[in-house]
């Protein structure tokens, strides 16, 4: 049992299944075909968002704003494809090289120049929805191009096209993290960051590069929400960065740093995702499905903080005990 509950993706696997079983037998059209397909295509964005954050948490830092580039990024490609004319694989390479110039700027201002990530991320939660809205008079851009939708809406073999960013991007993430030099320098910045630079970790770029990774994801997040919708507007990616890291933490992330896996806030995205189509399906009013996902939030962030005497409790509960044996013997030993 022990080893089974070590394993990192149970936990979140087993609260996504129940998550999911609630919904199934509260809200009858749940497991429609349909709303199961759009389930699969609207987790997507979150879900690779949520591999950013998920990187920036294990370092020990947070990202803030992951929903106000995505509203930036989605008009700087609207504008470039449609106004621009550039080709539409030109403008989605352009707009992943931005992401991970201003995931960059966010990592070196936060490690660099000392500034917790809190307050840098913030400070850019603010600014690159500003931004966003000084182009086309702070108005929304509408079909930016035809070869767009079926980015996000085509198929392969029969299998929408997001199923497979997931698949490989999530893969790649996973390999990354366990078998490259810098993945395993993420976990060892974000365990201990003194001890890390003794051995000879340079801290400062860790940090700074895995705010790129989660300035990239960004970027392809809004490359997907921009060929969902065939626009860009600065009102796209609201509590975005919100929902990316409700996922990490779900997923098992410890916001103190230096724990976390990739894998495991796919399923975080999955429960989130899975909550909010439930409400959707219920009707449920924009108020309410902000208090939820706060309550989410804070839920994941308690449990992340009393995990390990959640965890004594747990193991307390399936821990067999001894029982006495006839004749005065205890667990087959003679006490003497």
């Amino acid at each position: 049992m022990r080893k089974i509950f070590d394993i990192k993706l149970v936990g979140p696997a087993v609260a996504l299944a129940i998550v999911s079983l609630v919904v199934a037998l509260t809200t009858r059209r749940f497991l429609d075909p349909g709303n199961l397909a759009n389930l699969s295509l609207q987790v997507s964005i979150v879900a690779l968002v949520a591999i950013g954050s998920t990187f920036v948490i294990i370092a020990g830092g947070i990202d803030l704003s992951a929903g106000s580039m995505i509203a930036l990024l989605t008009m700087i490609l609207a504008i470039i494809v449609k106004y621009g004319h550039l080709p539409l694989w030109l403008g989605v390479a352009t707009v992943v090289i931005l992401g991970g110039l201003i995931g960059a700027v966010n990592g070196i201002v936060s490690s660099y120049m000392r500034i917790p990530s809190f307050i840098t991320t913030l400070a850019g939660l603010i600014a690159f929805r500003g931004a966003a809205l000084l182009f086309n008079n702070g108005s929304p851009i509408f079909s930016v191009s035809p070869e767009l939708g079926p980015l996000f809406y085509g198929k392969f073999l029969g299998i929408p096209l997001p199923f497979f960013y997931i698949v490989v991007l999530f893969g790649t993430a996973a390999l990354f993290a366990k078998y490259t030099k810098l993945g395993r320098e993420i976990y060892a910045v974000g365990g201990n960051a003194s001890a890390a630079r003794l051995s000879g970790i340079n801290v400062q770029l860790v940090q700074t590069l895995s705010f790129t990774i989660a300035g990239c994801m960004t970027a392809i997040g809004a490359a997907l929400l921009a060929a969902r919708l065939n626009s860009g507007s600065p009102n796209y990616g609201v509590t975005l960065e919100l929902q990316a890291i409700a996922a990490a933490v779900v997923g098992g992330a410890s916001l103190s740093g230096g724990r976390g896996n990739v894998l495991a806030s796919l399923f975080g995205g999955l429960t989130i995702v899975v909550v909010q189509n439930a409400l959707n399906l219920n009707a449920a009013p924009t108020s309410i499905q902000d208090i939820t996902l706060g309550l989410i939030i804070l839920m994941a962030v308690g449990i992340d903080m009393w995990r390990h005497e959640l965890a004594a409790i747990f193991l307390r509960l399936f821990r067999p005990e001894k029982r006495s044996a006839p004749g005065g013997f205890a667990s087959g030993r003679s006490q003497i």
